[in-house]
């Protein structure tokens, strides 16, 4: 499923529902982790040049994920109860687009030189886990992708 981050920027109050995540490591990041007021990078994956494009909040805590009760959808799950859910979903509301996007293979640069001298990006999930679709980010991660992105800092 394609949703960019035009259609984020589109969606009423620019807040749409996460859902359809069905890797178990992800649904756990969502579920346990993402909390309301969280940020999280936008990354768009389904295009010529794959990469972080913006910044999405975190309104809402896990819950279960709708999709999974629908036969018929694409994210539909049989084996999945409303008694005891298998997959999980979260809001999200757009915050901003980057200034300058950060393109997956400048991560993948940037990662393998800071692997080499201890930068901030030694560690960074996108490029060690890149199938996964829910993803940690240091706080170390955070501050240097939003510096590198042109976002002003906040005071």
């Amino acid at each position: 499923m394609k949703f960019s981050l035009d259609d984020l920027r589109q969606q009423p109050d620019g807040t749409a529902v996460w859902d359809g995540v069905r890797n178990y490591q992800a649904r756990n990041f969502l579920r346990d982790s993402m909390q309301p007021g969280h940020l999280a990078f936008f990354y768009h994956s389904n295009c010529k040049q794959p990469g972080i494009v913006g910044i999405s909040r975190i309104v809402s805590r896990g819950y279960p994920d709708p999709t999974q009760f629908e036969p018929g959808r694409a994210h539909f799950d049989a084996a999945s109860q409303p008694s005891n859910p298998r997959w999980f979903a979260v809001d999200v509301k757009f915050e901003l687009e980057l200034p300058r996007p950060l393109p997956l293979a400048e991560l993948r640069e940037l990662h393998l030189a800071h692997k080499q001298s201890g930068g901030p990006l030694r560690n960074l999930a996108l490029c060690t886990c890149p199938r996964l679709s829910v993803q940690p980010v240091s706080d170390e991660e955070w501050r240097f992708l939003t510096q590198l992105a042109g976002v002003p800092e906040k005071d």
